[in-house]
């Protein structure tokens, strides 16, 4: 019995490491592809460089002018995150502490739009970004964020808040806090795995993400993402490969980065977050 059970284990592991394989073969390929110069990128895209064209690099960094963009991203993913944490904290704390008949349905209303497609309300959102004056700005585009990315968040906060005592919530208010202070610093901070979560995945969202930025903050350079600068290198007739895949490379590395940093915290945030959901 414990044979078969070691037989089976060594194939799923076999099965995993493929599909791990699968998976990052295209990555490799874009690295790789990155360092060759436009003659070996169209005559084999499959082989190895034979000469390593760094200067790929240095001109998609001076074209696409990373810094700006760079700093462009890392505003929008900052403060579309910190918004998203904020707004989808409070609010699932009000409704898991919240018993009426009222409470169950709001809470479905805010998660709902979860299983609505962006590309339903994409011309609806832009006329009334317009009209706010939320489009052709990072700071307007990272509070549209809050709204994208507020149904998952509350959906783990709700259910994860549920595992923790009232209790803590009346001993506070008995010693003087108020109900925002006795959420900041009783609440909120045993919260941290779900939070942690909800930070890895929307950042590497936001960050790496390519629609709302392109109907919003596309008609100015200085308002672009990275994601936008690498599609402003395939153009109608001609295609500059070797600076689309090498800004590709600069915009994808902060992401991969990130993850390896903070992906211990995806698995045990969701399992928490998902308990009493």
């Amino acid at each position: 019995m414990r044979a078969r059970r070691g037989a089976g284990m060594i194939v799923l592991e076999c099965a995993l490491v493929l599909a791990a394989l699968l998976f990052l073969y295209p990555i490799v390929l874009i690295f790789i592809n990155s360092l060759k110069p436009i003659s070996e990128i169209m005559g084999s895209f499959f082989s190895l460089p034979r000469r390593f064209a760094l200067e790929n690099f240095s001109t998609a960094w001076k074209v696409i002018n990373y810094p700006r963009l760079f700093l462009n991203n890392l505003v929008i993913t900052v403060a579309g995150t910190a918004g998203i944490i904020a707004v989808s904290s409070l609010a699932a704390y009000k409704l898991s502490r919240t018993k009426s008949r009222y409470s169950w349905a709001l809470f479905i209303f805010c998660v709902m739009p979860m299983i609505v497609p962006f590309q339903t309300t994409m011309i609806t959102l832009l006329k009334l970004a317009k009209t706010l004056r939320l489009s052709d700005s990072i700071f307007g585009l990272a509070a549209q964020y809050w709204g994208f990315g507020a149904p998952f968040a509350i959906f783990l906060y709700h259910g994860f808040v549920k595992t923790i005592p009232r209790e803590l919530d009346e001993s506070a208010i008995i010693d003087g806090a108020g109900p925002l202070t006795a959420f900041a610093q009783i609440i909120f901070p045993l919260l941290k795995s779900v939070t942690s979560t909800i930070i890895v995945v929307d950042v590497m969202w936001i960050w790496n993400d390519f629609l709302l930025p392109l109907i919003m903050v596309n008609s100015s350079k200085s308002t672009r993402t990275l994601t936008l600068a690498v599609y402003s290198f395939f153009g109608q007739y001609n295609t500059s490969w070797q600076y689309a895949i090498a800004a590709l490379v600069l915009t994808i590395i902060p992401a991969i980065v990130y993850f390896l940093v903070m992906q211990k915290y995806i698995v045990k945030g969701v399992t928490a977050g998902a308990v009493k959901a």
